[in-house]
């Protein structure tokens, strides 16, 4: 069992790897942008391409594990993410950047849902509560640790560290986990089983999807390449519905979302992404922007969520072990969205002092919020379903994760201009509580009394004005992030009853 649970931690180390990496490349996107001769307005794809390579790896992670097995697929992903940021380290154009961030977002998309699979097919249900844990705080200290790790890198050493800091660990984790993982023999029949036309119609409805959720702020939702894409991405994913239902051998399997539980814990994943990416993207986003503080200082703010996690994660275990997953999931949401509404009352003013107790409370949810729906979605599925339903509950994840920044964006860039000219207008009418929000002294304010602003206090108080105009901003995003997670528990009792854990 101990060889067992070595392997275990190293397949950790893989996904914690793959997770990381998309973080420390958002902190350091600028200092790339220099360093390669990058257009502004093409930058996003570096993140964009690996997001969709991503995703598509996620939804074939089952359809791949079947094939090859769970320790060969592991060593095979691990080895090739590793190269492939070698090759990212070593890229002197956009388009070579772009290629190995294909490769690497592919091979680092395996890896998070097949831990997260090995967790029921590795230990017996006594122990999963524990491997649940280990392969959760990890999940979620990613993106949390990642400002520090990306702003640290980015301050001390060059962009190149960012994808070298991969090769050693990824040595590691391949050669141990390869050693030590219980192996099964391949299924080379898969392959020849292999419906092509859906696998296309998968990759054509994921690809279509987040590319359409990437150009939607910038372009408008109703724009005609944000609407040819999701009419593309819908009509593709449908007619993969229909044909894998009538596939005699699915590339994925779909029938594991008529078990009931499955169906609610892929929800409360989804959500979950919203509530989780949309947190760790709002705070970098209102540090930098609003009080200006670079990648080191925001990640060192951040850091408190993942001590919360981290200090809270031995109490969810020990709870998830005696208590209805339905009842801790509540309580989770529930808490977390509560964390998330505490920072919908941010000024311009809000520093890492008023952020403390949001991020302790959002800290200590998301344990909740992450280990008993894992437990609801695969702990009552036969062992030959785990895969590829470990694949599926992943990607609702990162689909979620990837609609909520899309919806994000959207409010803040459509709310911000339009907040800024309401504070313009308050200003002239001469109200007290706008020139508070905005910073302006109010003796002198009062002073100078309602009444036209001139160019030059203009010139003075713009940049005020749009700080404040994009906290207001933010503010509507933490809520809407709030309602969602608050409004997902009303899913929650259509779930049945978990049985408490026993040895199998």
């Amino acid at each position: 069992m101990i060889r067992t649970w070595i392997g275990f931690a190293m397949m950790c180390v893989g996904m914690f790897m793959a997770i990381l990496d998309v973080q420390v490349v958002a902190t350091s996107l600028p200092a790339m942008q220099d360093a390669l001769a990058i257009a502004p307005d093409q930058m996003s794809w570096v993140q964009t391409a690996y997001l969709i390579a991503e995703v598509i790896a996620i939804s074939l992670t089952g359809f791949l594990t079947r094939l090859l097995g769970m320790r060969r697929l592991f060593v095979l992903a691990t080895s090739v993410f590793t190269l492939a940021s070698l090759g990212c380290a070593a890229s002197n154009s956009l388009a070579a950047l772009l290629s190995w961030r294909v490769v690497q977002g592919f091979a680092g998309g395996t890896l998070i849902p097949a831990v997260f699979s090995a967790v029921f097919l590795l230990f017996p249900v006594r122990r999963q509560g524990i491997a649940t844990m280990l392969a959760g705080v990890l999940a979620v200290l990613a993106p949390t640790v990642g400002p520090v790790v990306g702003g640290w890198i980015t301050e001390t050493y060059s962009w190149h560290w960012l994808f070298l800091i991969n090769i050693l660990p990824g040595i590691v984790s391949a050669t141990v986990a390869g050693m030590l993982l219980p192996g099964i023999p391949m299924r080379l029949q898969e392959a020849r089983t292999l419906d092509v036309k859906s696998l296309t119609l998968i990759v054509i409805a994921l690809a279509a999807l987040e590319i359409a959720l990437k150009e939607a702020p910038q372009r408008g939702w109703l724009s005609g390449l944000v609407t040819g894409l999701l009419i593309l991405s819908m009509a593709s994913m449908s007619a993969f519905v229909r044909g894998t239902l009538r596939a005699s051998h699915p590339v994925v399997d779909l029938g594991a979302f008529a078990d009931r539980n499955f169906t609610v814990g892929c929800v409360l994943s989804f959500v979950l992404g919203i509530g989780l990416f949309g947190s760790v993207y709002l705070m970098p986003v209102f540090l930098a922007f609003v009080r200006g503080h670079n990648a080191l200082q925001i990640g060192l703010i951040m850091l408190v969520t993942g001590v919360a996690q981290l200090s809270t994660a031995p109490i969810a275990v020990a709870l998830e072990r005696r208590l209805d997953a339905r009842l801790l999931s509540a309580g989770g949401f529930a808490l977390f969205a509560v964390g998330l509404a505490m920072s919908m009352v941010q000024t311009p003013q809000t520093d890492g002092d008023a952020m403390f107790w949001p991020q302790v409370v959002r800290g200590v949810a998301i344990m909740f919020c992450l280990l008993p729906p894992t437990r609801l979605a695969l702990g009552g599925l036969a062992l030959n379903r785990v895969a590829d339903a470990s694949g599926m509950f992943n990607l609702m994840r990162n689909l979620g994760g990837a609609i909520g920044l899309a919806l994000i964006d959207t409010v803040i860039y459509s709310r911000s201009t339009l907040h800024a000219n309401d504070i313009v207008r308050k200003l002239i009418a001469g109200d007290v509580p706008t020139a508070k929000l905005v910073g302006i002294p109010l003796d002198r304010f009062l002073a100078e009394g309602p009444g036209p602003i001139d160019t030059v206090r203009q010139a003075l108080l713009q940049p005020l004005i749009e700080k404040a105009g994009l906290t207001l901003a933010i503010n509507e995003a933490w809520m809407m992030t709030a309602v969602l997670t608050m409004a997902v528990v009303l899913f929650i009792p259509f779930a049945k009853r978990t049985e408490q854990p026993v040895d199998r």
